[in-house]
Protein backbone atom coordinates (compact mmCIF):
# COMPACT_ATOMS: atom_id res chain seq x y z
CA UNK A 1 0.00 0.00 0.00
CA UNK A 2 1.23 3.44 -0.82
CA UNK A 3 0.62 6.54 1.36
CA UNK A 4 -2.73 8.18 -0.75
CA UNK A 5 -4.30 10.60 1.93
CA UNK A 6 -3.65 12.09 4.72
CA UNK A 7 -2.25 10.31 7.65
CA UNK A 8 -4.77 8.52 10.33
CA UNK A 9 -3.70 8.67 13.69
CA UNK A 10 -3.61 6.44 16.81
CA UNK A 11 -4.02 8.14 19.58
CA UNK A 12 -3.88 6.99 23.71
CA UNK A 13 -7.18 5.99 25.18
CA UNK A 14 -6.38 7.98 27.95
CA UNK A 15 -6.25 11.19 25.87
CA UNK A 16 -10.01 9.95 24.24
CA UNK A 17 -11.03 9.27 27.96
CA UNK A 18 -9.88 13.00 29.09
CA UNK A 19 -11.62 14.68 25.74
CA UNK A 20 -14.42 12.38 26.94
CA UNK A 21 -14.91 14.30 30.69
CA UNK A 22 -14.15 17.45 29.16
CA UNK A 23 -17.39 17.50 26.73
CA UNK A 24 -15.88 16.36 23.69
CA UNK A 25 -17.25 12.91 23.45
CA UNK A 26 -17.93 11.49 20.28
CA UNK A 27 -14.08 9.70 19.46
CA UNK A 28 -14.65 7.58 22.70
CA UNK A 29 -18.38 6.93 21.50
CA UNK A 30 -16.80 6.18 18.20
CA UNK A 31 -14.76 3.89 19.85
CA UNK A 32 -17.34 1.94 22.09
CA UNK A 33 -19.95 1.88 19.11
CA UNK A 34 -17.14 -0.03 16.78
CA UNK A 35 -16.42 -2.48 19.56
CA UNK A 36 -19.73 -3.26 20.34
CA UNK A 37 -20.52 -3.71 16.57
CA UNK A 38 -17.76 -6.51 15.81
CA UNK A 39 -18.54 -8.13 19.38
CA UNK A 40 -22.06 -8.60 18.14
CA UNK A 41 -21.64 -9.14 15.01
CA UNK A 42 -22.21 -13.47 14.04
CA UNK A 43 -19.42 -15.66 14.93
CA UNK A 44 -18.92 -16.87 11.78
CA UNK A 45 -18.28 -13.49 10.12
CA UNK A 46 -14.75 -12.82 9.58
CA UNK A 47 -15.27 -9.00 10.81
CA UNK A 48 -16.85 -10.85 13.92
CA UNK A 49 -14.43 -9.96 17.36
CA UNK A 50 -14.75 -13.64 18.05
CA UNK A 51 -13.35 -15.38 15.09
CA UNK A 52 -10.45 -12.30 15.12
CA UNK A 53 -10.04 -12.59 18.47
CA UNK A 54 -10.07 -16.25 18.23
CA UNK A 55 -6.96 -15.94 15.15
CA UNK A 56 -4.07 -15.50 18.28
CA UNK A 57 -4.48 -18.82 20.26
CA UNK A 58 -7.91 -20.23 20.99
CA UNK A 59 -9.85 -22.15 19.04
CA UNK A 60 -6.97 -24.62 17.71
CA UNK A 61 -6.69 -24.96 14.43
CA UNK A 62 -4.16 -26.07 11.37
CA UNK A 63 -2.33 -29.18 12.96
CA UNK A 64 -2.10 -27.43 16.62
CA UNK A 65 -5.73 -28.55 17.03
CA UNK A 66 -4.51 -32.22 17.85
CA UNK A 67 -1.00 -32.21 17.76
CA UNK A 68 1.06 -30.91 20.64
CA UNK A 69 3.93 -30.58 18.55
CA UNK A 70 2.03 -27.51 17.18
CA UNK A 71 1.07 -24.27 18.59
CA UNK A 72 -2.42 -23.96 18.34
CA UNK A 73 -3.03 -20.39 17.03
CA UNK A 74 -1.42 -18.16 14.11
CA UNK A 75 0.06 -15.87 16.35
CA UNK A 76 4.51 -15.58 16.97
CA UNK A 77 5.79 -15.23 20.22
CA UNK A 78 9.76 -16.40 20.65
CA UNK A 79 10.82 -15.49 17.15
CA UNK A 80 11.55 -12.35 14.79
CA UNK A 81 8.00 -12.42 13.74
CA UNK A 82 6.80 -11.50 16.70
CA UNK A 83 6.23 -7.70 16.40
CA UNK A 84 5.44 -7.57 12.68
CA UNK A 85 2.75 -10.57 12.87
CA UNK A 86 1.17 -8.21 15.56
CA UNK A 87 1.46 -4.92 13.89
CA UNK A 88 -0.95 -6.81 10.66
CA UNK A 89 -2.99 -8.11 13.13
CA UNK A 90 -3.73 -5.02 14.69
CA UNK A 91 -4.01 -3.59 11.52
CA UNK A 92 -6.66 -6.30 9.85
CA UNK A 93 -8.91 -5.79 13.54
CA UNK A 94 -9.21 -1.98 13.04
CA UNK A 95 -10.45 -2.75 9.57
CA UNK A 96 -13.10 -4.28 11.50
CA UNK A 97 -14.24 -1.65 13.51
CA UNK A 98 -14.09 0.68 10.83
CA UNK A 99 -16.79 -1.16 9.01
CA UNK A 100 -19.47 -0.88 11.65
CA UNK A 101 -21.97 1.47 10.17
CA UNK A 102 -20.98 5.35 11.62
CA UNK A 103 -17.38 4.25 12.45
CA UNK A 104 -15.33 4.77 9.14
CA UNK A 105 -12.68 7.28 11.04
CA UNK A 106 -12.20 4.90 14.02
CA UNK A 107 -8.56 3.74 14.97
CA UNK A 108 -7.61 1.69 17.56
CA UNK A 109 -6.40 3.45 20.69
CA UNK A 110 -3.25 2.13 22.44
CA UNK A 111 -2.98 2.19 25.86
CA UNK A 112 0.10 4.36 27.20
CA UNK A 113 1.78 1.91 29.80
CA UNK A 114 4.33 3.88 30.54
CA UNK A 115 2.28 7.54 30.82
CA UNK A 116 1.54 9.76 33.78
CA UNK A 117 -1.80 8.06 34.73
CA UNK A 118 -0.75 4.06 34.37
CA UNK A 119 1.91 4.41 36.56
CA UNK A 120 0.11 6.28 39.36
CA UNK A 121 -3.41 4.52 38.86
CA UNK A 122 -2.89 1.49 36.52
CA UNK A 123 -5.79 0.77 33.71
CA UNK A 124 -7.92 3.52 31.72
CA UNK A 125 -10.74 3.55 33.44
CA UNK A 126 -12.50 3.23 30.08
CA UNK A 127 -11.24 -0.31 30.00
CA UNK A 128 -12.56 -1.58 32.81
CA UNK A 129 -15.60 0.33 33.63
CA UNK A 130 -18.82 -1.91 34.06
CA UNK A 131 -21.43 0.61 31.87
CA UNK A 132 -20.94 3.17 29.26
CA UNK A 133 -23.69 5.48 28.16
CA UNK A 134 -23.90 5.53 24.43
CA UNK A 135 -26.90 6.96 22.13
CA UNK A 136 -28.95 7.77 25.58
CA UNK A 137 -28.67 4.16 26.15
CA UNK A 138 -26.46 2.36 29.81
CA UNK A 139 -24.81 -0.38 27.82
CA UNK A 140 -22.28 -3.18 28.91
CA UNK A 141 -18.88 -1.66 28.38
CA UNK A 142 -17.73 -3.53 25.30
CA UNK A 143 -13.91 -3.37 26.28
CA UNK A 144 -14.40 -4.69 29.82
CA UNK A 145 -14.64 -8.39 28.81
CA UNK A 146 -16.25 -10.49 26.27
CA UNK A 147 -18.90 -13.17 26.56
CA UNK A 148 -18.05 -16.25 24.08
CA UNK A 149 -21.67 -16.75 21.64
CA UNK A 150 -20.74 -20.45 21.16
CA UNK A 151 -18.71 -23.26 22.85
CA UNK A 152 -14.46 -23.50 22.86
CA UNK A 153 -13.20 -27.26 22.87
CA UNK A 154 -9.78 -27.41 23.34
CA UNK A 155 -8.61 -30.86 22.15
CA UNK A 156 -5.16 -31.21 23.21
CA UNK A 157 -5.68 -32.97 26.24
CA UNK A 158 -2.14 -31.66 27.82
CA UNK A 159 -1.81 -35.60 28.89
CA UNK A 160 -5.20 -36.28 30.23
CA UNK A 161 -8.22 -36.35 28.17
CA UNK A 162 -10.37 -35.45 31.54
CA UNK A 163 -8.02 -31.92 31.63
CA UNK A 164 -9.03 -29.80 28.71
CA UNK A 165 -7.49 -26.56 30.04
CA UNK A 166 -8.40 -24.09 27.60
CA UNK A 167 -12.15 -25.33 26.96
CA UNK A 168 -14.69 -22.62 27.42
CA UNK A 169 -18.57 -22.67 27.03
CA UNK A 170 -20.80 -20.96 25.49
CA UNK A 171 -21.52 -18.13 27.76
CA UNK A 172 -18.68 -17.80 29.40
CA UNK A 173 -17.17 -14.15 30.47
CA UNK A 174 -13.21 -13.11 30.02
CA UNK A 175 -11.97 -12.18 33.51
CA UNK A 176 -8.42 -10.58 34.77
CA UNK A 177 -6.56 -10.45 37.83
CA UNK A 178 -7.36 -11.69 40.76
CA UNK A 179 -9.69 -14.20 39.42
CA UNK A 180 -9.55 -17.34 37.96
CA UNK A 181 -10.98 -18.29 34.22
CA UNK A 182 -10.29 -21.62 34.26
CA UNK A 183 -13.52 -23.76 33.40
CA UNK A 184 -12.51 -26.80 31.56
CA UNK A 185 -13.44 -29.66 33.56
CA UNK A 186 -16.75 -29.95 36.36
CA UNK A 187 -13.47 -30.08 38.80
CA UNK A 188 -12.21 -26.55 37.31
CA UNK A 189 -15.73 -24.99 37.55
CA UNK A 190 -16.24 -25.47 41.22
CA UNK A 191 -12.91 -24.37 41.96
CA UNK A 192 -12.78 -20.89 40.34
CA UNK A 193 -16.57 -20.42 41.42
CA UNK A 194 -15.17 -20.95 44.98
CA UNK A 195 -12.27 -19.12 44.33
CA UNK A 196 -13.42 -15.97 42.65
CA UNK A 197 -16.08 -15.56 45.47
CA UNK A 198 -13.34 -13.82 47.65
CA UNK A 199 -14.00 -11.00 45.34
CA UNK A 200 -16.35 -8.57 45.17
CA UNK A 201 -16.22 -6.20 42.20
CA UNK A 202 -14.76 -3.39 43.91
CA UNK A 203 -11.95 -5.49 45.49
CA UNK A 204 -11.70 -7.11 41.97
CA UNK A 205 -10.75 -3.36 40.10
CA UNK A 206 -8.24 -2.79 43.55
CA UNK A 207 -6.62 -5.67 43.18
CA UNK A 208 -5.93 -5.55 39.27
CA UNK A 209 -4.83 -1.97 39.06
CA UNK A 210 -2.89 -2.72 42.22
CA UNK A 211 -0.85 -5.16 40.44
CA UNK A 212 -0.76 -3.67 37.35
CA UNK A 213 1.05 -0.10 39.23
CA UNK A 214 3.27 -2.60 40.76
CA UNK A 215 4.25 -4.37 37.53
CA UNK A 216 4.94 -0.59 36.00
CA UNK A 217 6.83 0.85 38.37
CA UNK A 218 7.36 -0.77 41.62
CA UNK A 219 12.09 -0.49 41.83
CA UNK A 220 11.88 -1.91 45.43
CA UNK A 221 12.12 -0.30 48.74
CA UNK A 222 15.87 1.01 48.79
CA UNK A 223 16.39 3.44 46.48
CA UNK A 224 20.35 3.23 46.19
CA UNK A 225 19.57 -0.62 44.26
CA UNK A 226 16.43 0.16 42.67
CA UNK A 227 14.68 -3.19 40.98
CA UNK A 228 14.38 -3.12 37.00
CA UNK A 229 10.64 -1.85 36.28
CA UNK A 230 8.92 -2.49 33.28
CA UNK A 231 8.71 1.39 32.51
CA UNK A 232 12.67 0.83 32.76
CA UNK A 233 11.95 -2.14 30.40
CA UNK A 234 10.31 -0.38 27.66
CA UNK A 235 13.25 2.11 27.84
CA UNK A 236 15.52 -0.06 27.87
CA UNK A 237 14.75 -1.91 24.26
CA UNK A 238 14.19 1.59 22.80
CA UNK A 239 18.32 0.94 22.96
CA UNK A 240 18.36 -2.76 20.77
CA UNK A 241 21.36 -2.80 18.94
CA UNK A 242 19.49 -4.31 15.92
CA UNK A 243 15.86 -5.90 15.12
CA UNK A 244 16.99 -9.66 16.15
CA UNK A 245 17.54 -8.67 19.22
CA UNK A 246 14.63 -6.22 19.85
CA UNK A 247 12.23 -8.38 17.98
CA UNK A 248 11.79 -11.27 20.80
CA UNK A 249 12.95 -13.35 23.87
CA UNK A 250 14.39 -15.80 22.35
CA UNK A 251 16.89 -14.00 19.95
CA UNK A 252 17.83 -11.78 23.16
CA UNK A 253 18.88 -14.79 25.58
CA UNK A 254 21.43 -15.56 23.03
CA UNK A 255 22.46 -12.38 22.83
CA UNK A 256 22.33 -11.26 26.46
CA UNK A 257 24.13 -14.43 27.47
CA UNK A 258 27.41 -13.67 25.19
CA UNK A 259 27.28 -10.12 26.13
CA UNK A 260 27.12 -10.30 29.70
CA UNK A 261 27.00 -6.40 30.49
CA UNK A 262 24.71 -5.86 27.85
CA UNK A 263 21.99 -3.32 29.22
CA UNK A 264 19.23 -3.34 26.69
CA UNK A 265 15.99 -5.70 26.46
CA UNK A 266 13.69 -7.11 23.73
CA UNK A 267 10.51 -5.54 23.20
CA UNK A 268 8.80 -8.75 24.26
CA UNK A 269 9.81 -8.74 27.70
CA UNK A 270 8.05 -6.10 28.89
CA UNK A 271 4.91 -6.79 26.93
CA UNK A 272 5.00 -10.41 28.34
CA UNK A 273 4.92 -8.84 32.10
CA UNK A 274 2.16 -6.37 31.18
CA UNK A 275 0.13 -9.89 29.97
CA UNK A 276 1.06 -11.27 33.57
CA UNK A 277 0.14 -8.38 35.35
CA UNK A 278 -3.63 -7.71 33.86
CA UNK A 279 -3.77 -11.65 33.98
CA UNK A 280 -1.73 -13.35 36.67
CA UNK A 281 0.00 -14.99 38.44
CA UNK A 282 0.29 -12.77 41.18
CA UNK A 283 3.50 -11.23 41.57
CA UNK A 284 3.95 -11.34 45.40
CA UNK A 285 2.58 -13.61 47.71
CA UNK A 286 -0.09 -12.04 49.30
CA UNK A 287 -3.32 -13.72 50.68
CA UNK A 288 -5.56 -14.21 48.75
CA UNK A 289 -4.83 -13.58 45.38
CA UNK A 290 -3.26 -17.37 44.86
CA UNK A 291 -5.50 -18.87 41.60
CA UNK A 292 -5.16 -15.85 39.97
CA UNK A 293 -5.62 -17.38 36.04
CA UNK A 294 -7.03 -14.36 34.41
CA UNK A 295 -7.73 -14.93 30.18
CA UNK A 296 -4.44 -12.32 29.37
CA UNK A 297 -2.12 -14.36 31.23
CA UNK A 298 -2.42 -17.29 29.13
CA UNK A 299 -1.38 -16.95 24.92
CA UNK A 300 -4.27 -19.39 24.47
CA UNK A 301 -7.26 -16.76 25.53
CA UNK A 302 -5.39 -13.60 26.02
CA UNK A 303 -6.75 -12.46 22.17
CA UNK A 304 -10.39 -12.92 23.54
CA UNK A 305 -9.79 -10.30 26.49
CA UNK A 306 -10.36 -6.26 24.34
CA UNK A 307 -7.78 -4.92 26.45
CA UNK A 308 -5.37 -7.18 24.95
CA UNK A 309 -6.05 -4.91 21.63
CA UNK A 310 -4.61 -1.86 23.25
CA UNK A 311 -1.88 -3.18 24.83
CA UNK A 312 -0.63 -4.45 21.53
CA UNK A 313 -1.18 -1.09 20.05
CA UNK A 314 1.23 -0.09 22.38
CA UNK A 315 3.52 -2.36 21.73
CA UNK A 316 3.17 -1.37 18.43
CA UNK A 317 3.80 2.23 18.93
CA UNK A 318 6.72 1.24 20.41
CA UNK A 319 8.42 -0.76 17.90
CA UNK A 320 7.96 2.37 15.74
CA UNK A 321 9.39 4.50 18.43
CA UNK A 322 12.93 2.03 17.93
CA UNK A 323 12.42 1.98 14.09
CA UNK A 324 12.61 6.34 14.18
CA UNK A 325 15.01 5.98 16.71
CA UNK A 326 17.47 3.30 15.35
CA UNK A 327 17.10 4.48 11.57
CA UNK A 328 15.04 1.63 10.27
CA UNK A 329 11.67 3.22 9.55
CA UNK A 330 12.00 1.85 5.68
CA UNK A 331 13.89 -1.50 6.06
CA UNK A 332 14.67 -4.60 9.34
CA UNK A 333 17.37 -7.11 9.12
CA UNK A 334 17.39 -10.45 10.61
CA UNK A 335 20.61 -12.56 11.32
CA UNK A 336 20.25 -15.57 9.56
CA UNK A 337 20.36 -18.73 11.95
CA UNK A 338 20.20 -17.47 14.84
CA UNK A 339 18.22 -18.20 17.92
CA UNK A 340 14.56 -17.19 16.91
CA UNK A 341 14.30 -17.98 13.31
CA UNK A 342 13.40 -20.80 13.05
CA UNK A 343 8.85 -22.01 13.50
CA UNK A 344 10.24 -24.53 16.51
CA UNK A 345 12.58 -21.77 18.29
CA UNK A 346 10.01 -21.12 20.91
CA UNK A 347 6.04 -22.14 21.07
CA UNK A 348 6.41 -24.33 17.97
CA UNK A 349 5.02 -23.64 14.54
CA UNK A 350 2.08 -22.17 13.46
CA UNK A 351 -0.76 -22.95 10.85
CA UNK A 352 1.22 -22.82 7.22
CA UNK A 353 4.17 -23.73 8.93
CA UNK A 354 6.35 -26.61 8.69
CA UNK A 355 8.74 -28.08 11.88
CA UNK A 356 11.99 -25.42 11.77
CA UNK A 357 10.84 -23.52 9.14
CA UNK A 358 13.25 -20.65 8.41
CA UNK A 359 11.51 -17.30 9.09
CA UNK A 360 12.40 -14.33 7.18
CA UNK A 361 11.15 -10.92 6.52
CA UNK A 362 9.60 -12.42 3.73
CA UNK A 363 7.34 -15.51 5.24
CA UNK A 364 3.64 -14.87 5.38
CA UNK A 365 2.03 -13.69 8.05
CA UNK A 366 -1.16 -15.80 8.46
CA UNK A 367 -3.74 -15.79 8.23
CA UNK A 368 -3.96 -12.28 7.35
CA UNK A 369 -4.84 -11.32 3.09
CA UNK A 370 -3.50 -8.46 1.52
CA UNK A 371 -6.13 -7.79 -0.37
CA UNK A 372 -8.42 -6.68 2.56
CA UNK A 373 -10.14 -10.25 3.30
CA UNK A 374 -9.36 -12.90 5.81
CA UNK A 375 -7.50 -15.58 5.02
CA UNK A 376 -9.84 -17.89 7.18
CA UNK A 377 -9.66 -21.19 7.30
CA UNK A 378 -5.98 -21.16 6.19
CA UNK A 379 -5.46 -22.69 2.79
CA UNK A 380 -1.61 -23.25 1.67
CA UNK A 381 -2.41 -21.78 -2.65
CA UNK A 382 -3.55 -18.46 -0.81
CA UNK A 383 -0.13 -17.89 0.53
CA UNK A 384 1.06 -14.91 -2.05
CA UNK A 385 -1.76 -12.83 -0.77
CA UNK A 386 -0.59 -13.35 2.44
CA UNK A 387 0.71 -10.27 3.96
CA UNK A 388 4.69 -10.84 4.99
CA UNK A 389 6.80 -7.99 7.37
CA UNK A 390 7.79 -6.97 4.45
CA UNK A 391 4.67 -5.15 3.97
CA UNK A 392 4.56 -3.92 7.14
CA UNK A 393 7.77 -2.35 7.92
CA UNK A 394 6.91 1.62 7.54
CA UNK A 395 3.60 2.15 9.35
CA UNK A 396 2.95 5.53 7.69
CA UNK A 397 4.03 4.56 3.39
CA UNK A 398 2.59 1.30 3.64
CA UNK A 399 0.02 1.21 6.15
CA UNK A 400 -1.10 4.88 5.83
CA UNK A 401 -0.88 5.62 9.93
CA UNK A 402 1.18 6.92 13.15
CA UNK A 403 0.78 7.38 16.45
CA UNK A 404 0.22 10.42 18.37
CA UNK A 405 2.91 11.44 21.07
CA UNK A 406 3.20 9.76 23.88
CA UNK A 407 5.04 8.46 26.82
CA UNK A 408 8.82 7.49 25.97
CA UNK A 409 8.83 10.38 23.20
CA UNK A 410 8.84 14.36 23.06
CA UNK A 411 7.55 16.66 20.56
CA UNK A 412 10.66 17.08 18.60
CA UNK A 413 11.27 13.83 18.25
CA UNK A 414 14.35 13.17 21.26
CA UNK A 415 13.29 10.29 22.63
CA UNK A 416 13.59 9.45 26.12
CA UNK A 417 14.15 6.32 25.74
CA UNK A 418 17.64 7.30 24.61
CA UNK A 419 18.51 8.32 28.14
CA UNK A 420 19.11 4.62 29.29
CA UNK A 421 22.53 5.07 27.24
CA UNK A 422 23.84 7.59 30.23
CA UNK A 423 22.52 5.41 32.93
CA UNK A 424 24.49 2.21 31.31
CA UNK A 425 28.14 3.98 30.66
CA UNK A 426 27.76 4.47 34.24
CA UNK A 427 27.52 0.63 35.40
CA UNK A 428 30.38 -1.25 36.96
CA UNK A 429 31.95 2.65 38.06
CA UNK A 430 32.74 2.82 42.01
CA UNK A 431 33.34 -0.53 42.37
CA UNK A 432 29.69 -1.64 41.35
CA UNK A 433 29.30 -4.97 39.05
CA UNK A 434 28.62 -5.34 35.43
CA UNK A 435 27.78 -8.75 35.77
CA UNK A 436 24.41 -10.46 35.71
CA UNK A 437 22.96 -13.31 37.24
CA UNK A 438 21.59 -15.65 34.89
CA UNK A 439 19.10 -18.83 35.52
CA UNK A 440 18.74 -21.66 32.96
CA UNK A 441 17.31 -24.98 32.88
CA UNK A 442 13.99 -24.48 34.69
CA UNK A 443 11.60 -27.54 33.91
CA UNK A 444 8.52 -25.70 32.72
CA UNK A 445 7.21 -29.06 32.72
CA UNK A 446 6.82 -28.75 36.44
CA UNK A 447 4.98 -25.82 36.33
CA UNK A 448 1.26 -25.78 35.41
CA UNK A 449 1.00 -22.03 33.39
CA UNK A 450 2.36 -18.94 33.13
CA UNK A 451 5.08 -18.24 35.75
CA UNK A 452 7.24 -15.55 37.45
CA UNK A 453 10.76 -16.01 38.76
CA UNK A 454 11.75 -13.81 41.59
CA UNK A 455 15.66 -13.81 41.92
CA UNK A 456 17.44 -12.93 45.20
CA UNK A 457 20.22 -11.99 46.67
CA UNK A 458 21.44 -13.25 50.15
CA UNK A 459 24.33 -11.08 51.82
CA UNK A 460 24.99 -11.16 55.64
CA UNK A 461 21.78 -13.65 56.13
CA UNK A 462 20.04 -10.79 54.64
CA UNK A 463 18.09 -12.01 51.29
CA UNK A 464 16.96 -9.25 49.12
CA UNK A 465 15.02 -8.99 46.23
CA UNK A 466 17.13 -8.65 42.75
CA UNK A 467 14.14 -8.54 40.66
CA UNK A 468 10.97 -10.52 38.64
CA UNK A 469 10.95 -12.23 35.36
CA UNK A 470 7.47 -13.20 33.69
CA UNK A 471 7.10 -16.11 31.60
CA UNK A 472 4.05 -16.85 29.43
CA UNK A 473 3.10 -20.67 29.34
CA UNK A 474 0.90 -23.27 28.73
CA UNK A 475 -1.27 -24.40 31.80
CA UNK A 476 0.28 -28.06 31.07
CA UNK A 477 3.75 -28.04 29.31
CA UNK A 478 3.85 -31.89 29.42
CA UNK A 479 1.33 -31.98 26.92
CA UNK A 480 3.45 -29.61 24.63
CA UNK A 481 5.78 -31.83 22.73
CA UNK A 482 7.44 -28.48 21.15
CA UNK A 483 7.76 -26.72 24.60
CA UNK A 484 9.45 -29.61 26.32
CA UNK A 485 12.17 -29.49 24.25
CA UNK A 486 12.45 -25.86 24.80
CA UNK A 487 12.30 -25.67 28.43
CA UNK A 488 15.03 -23.29 28.77
CA UNK A 489 13.71 -19.71 29.91
CA UNK A 490 16.61 -18.18 30.30
CA UNK A 491 16.31 -15.06 32.56
CA UNK A 492 18.87 -12.82 33.86
CA UNK A 493 19.16 -10.12 36.23
CA UNK A 494 21.46 -7.25 36.36
CA UNK A 495 23.66 -7.17 39.28
CA UNK A 496 25.11 -3.64 39.10
CA UNK A 497 23.66 -2.64 42.21
CA UNK A 498 26.50 -4.31 44.08
CA UNK A 499 29.77 -4.21 44.37
CA UNK A 500 32.22 -7.41 43.05
CA UNK A 501 33.82 -7.64 46.41
CA UNK A 502 30.10 -7.84 47.60
CA UNK A 503 29.48 -10.98 44.72
CA UNK A 504 32.43 -12.85 46.70
CA UNK A 505 30.24 -13.67 49.45
CA UNK A 506 27.02 -13.66 47.66
CA UNK A 507 24.37 -16.77 47.30
CA UNK A 508 21.69 -16.22 45.36
CA UNK A 509 18.14 -17.62 45.49
CA UNK A 510 15.14 -18.23 43.17
CA UNK A 511 11.59 -18.63 43.57
CA UNK A 512 9.07 -19.44 41.04
CA UNK A 513 5.60 -18.42 41.53
CA UNK A 514 3.02 -19.98 39.22
CA UNK A 515 -0.83 -19.58 39.13
CA UNK A 516 -1.52 -22.23 41.78
CA UNK A 517 -0.46 -21.85 45.37
CA UNK A 518 1.21 -25.14 45.68
CA UNK A 519 3.58 -23.47 42.30
CA UNK A 520 6.28 -22.15 44.44
CA UNK A 521 9.79 -23.76 43.99
CA UNK A 522 12.68 -22.05 46.29
CA UNK A 523 16.21 -23.28 45.60
CA UNK A 524 19.59 -21.39 47.74
CA UNK A 525 22.59 -21.39 44.89
CA UNK A 526 25.83 -20.97 45.13
CA UNK A 527 28.48 -18.35 46.11
CA UNK A 528 29.74 -16.66 42.53
CA UNK A 529 32.90 -19.16 42.53
CA UNK A 530 30.71 -21.96 41.45
CA UNK A 531 28.05 -24.32 42.39
CA UNK A 532 27.49 -26.51 45.27
CA UNK A 533 28.21 -29.76 45.52
CA UNK A 534 24.53 -30.86 44.72
CA UNK A 535 23.33 -30.78 41.94
CA UNK A 536 20.52 -27.97 41.56
CA UNK A 537 17.06 -28.11 39.69
CA UNK A 538 17.86 -24.67 38.01
CA UNK A 539 21.04 -23.74 36.49
CA UNK A 540 22.38 -20.13 38.03
CA UNK A 541 25.81 -18.77 36.78
CA UNK A 542 27.29 -15.11 37.24
CA UNK A 543 28.76 -13.83 33.98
Amino acid sequence: MTQTSKLRVRKSVLELQEEYHKGHKKPLEDVMRAWKGIKELPSDDPRSFFMLGGFHGEPFRGKGETDSAYWGGYCMHGNVLFPTWHRVYLYKLEEALQSIPGCADVMLPYWDETDHYSLKYGIPSCLTDEKFMLDGKLIDNPLRSFIMPVAIIDLIDNGSPDQPSYSKPKGYETVRFPLSGLVGTPADVAATEAYNKQFDKASQLKYLNSNVVTWLNDAGTDPKRPLVTVNDLYKMCLTAPNYTVFSNTTSFAKYNYDNPTNTTQPLEQPHNDVHISVGGPNRTVTAPVTDANGDMGENDTAGLDPIFYFHHCNVDRVFWIWQKQNGFKDHLEIIADYPGTKSSDAQGPTPGYSMNAVLSLASPLYPFAKDGELLYPYKQHDAAKVYTSNDCINIETQLNFTYSIGSLEKPEGTLKGADIMEEAATAGKDGNSRRQLFVTDINRGDINGSFIIAAYIVLNGVKTILGYHSVLSRKNVKGCANCLTHLDVAASFSLSNYTEEELKNATFAIEIRGKEAANKHVFESFKSAGLNAEKPPYHLEVR
